[in-house]
């Protein structure tokens, strides 16, 4: 079952259950998936449909960043989507999962003490792996602190 069916699904419960809210943010969402869809002509994949979602959670997570702190409204509506969008958002990696993928990385490239040189030679092989299952900010961030 593609993710566009589930939304589709969840935002029609939504609206048995007259959830205005959540029927909006899923609406959107569904928008978003259907957009790309047309864009490409074919069904899309699983990856695909991952990244849509997870494109929109940034989207949504910039907006929160550049709102004054004085527009309530925008943060709450905000944060609403958010909550609702990471249920169909795949399993992120945790700290620990990317700090043991970016060692196995660093001993398939021979590297026994990463330093600071190597940290793009280290990134180059990583981010592959882990495009859609985890934060690049969060990566970099990890492969900084051990790449010294």
């Amino acid at each position: 079952m593609s993710k566009i069916e589930v939304v589709r699904a969840e935002m029609v419960a939504a609206m048995k259950n007259k959830d205005k809210p959540r029927k909006e943010a899923l609406s959107l969402l569904l928008a978003a998936l259907k957009n790309v869809a047309i864009d490409k002509r074919t069904d899309l994949t699983e990856d695909e449909e991952n990244a849509v979602v997870l494109k929109e959670i940034k989207q949504l997570n910039d907006t929160l960043e550049q709102t004054p702190a004085d527009r309530t409204d925008i943060i709450e509506h905000c944060n609403f989507r958010i909550k609702v969008y990471e249920e169909f958002a795949p399993k992120m990696l945790d700290a620990d999962e990317i700090k043991a993928l970016v060692m196995e990385v660093a001993k398939e490239l021979g590297i026994e003490e990463p330093k600071a040189a190597d940290k793009g030679k280290i990134m180059k092989v990583l981010m592959p792996k882990v495009k859609g299952k985890a934060d690049g900010k969060l990566v970099n961030q990890i492969v900084g602190e051990i790449a010294k």
